[in-house]
């Protein structure tokens, strides 16, 4: 799913205006790390910095339910499961505010109404674009499906590798941590658990 910009989002991006105390905190971390921020290559990396966190965390502007308020009722009696799988996403940590990089499954069993997939894409982006922490994340997504689209059943996997655990700390690349929330007849019945878990790919 794409999620470029466009060149004029870019521009209005590179122009943000950054408060000479977030510049500053953002120095006072340079030249803690041990490097000099005075120095020709780091004179311009506060402002940049700035202005990618506030990209990175953008979504604490937006409410994903929005992203469901448009549904279509006329699905030719449809209703069978809704697939969406090997969505991108990335986040940051809310304990390091390191980078997490992963791909989430996201199904549910419409009752008499369905959204266009993108937006269900939409409805990751807006919660992955915050301090997060897998599970938080997880149940977010399939919540906001749940209470928004009412629908028999709601299934959310995500799978994300977490750079506080493979670039820090115990520094174990290549783990990957899967977590799963199930709501309706996903949990309640195992059969249907187990279709869905397989259509995913688990």
């Amino acid at each position: 799913m794409s999620s470029q910009i466009t060149p004029e989002e870019e521009e209005a991006r590179g122009k943000l205006p950054v408060p000479d105390h977030v510049q500053d905190a953002i120095r006072t971390l340079l030249a803690w790390s041990g490097d000099d921020p005075e120095r020709e290559g780091l004179l311009d990396t506060p402002k940049r910095v700035a202005r990618a966190w506030k990209e990175y965390c953008e979504g604490y502007a937006e409410d994903p339910a929005v992203h469901l308020s448009r549904v279509f009722e006329e699905v030719g009696g449809y209703e069978e499961l809704v697939l969406l799988k090997d969505i991108p996403f990335h986040s940051h940590c809310e304990h390091h505010m390191a980078p997490i990089i992963g791909k989430a499954a996201i199904a549910y069993l419409p009752t008499n109404r369905v959204v266009g997939i993108s937006k269900l894409a939409r409805v990751l982006h807006g919660y992955s674009r915050r301090l997060q922490v897998q599970e938080r994340l997880t149940a977010e997504v399939a919540d906001c499906i749940w209470e928004n689209l009412e629908p028999r059943g709601v299934a959310v996997v995500i799978e994300a590798q977490h750079s506080c655990m493979t670039a820090r700390g115990v520094r174990t690349p290549g783990v990957g941590m899967v977590t799963s929330r199930m709501m309706g007849t996903f949990l309640e019945d195992q059969r249907s658990r187990k279709e869905v878990l397989s259509l995913m790919g688990y």
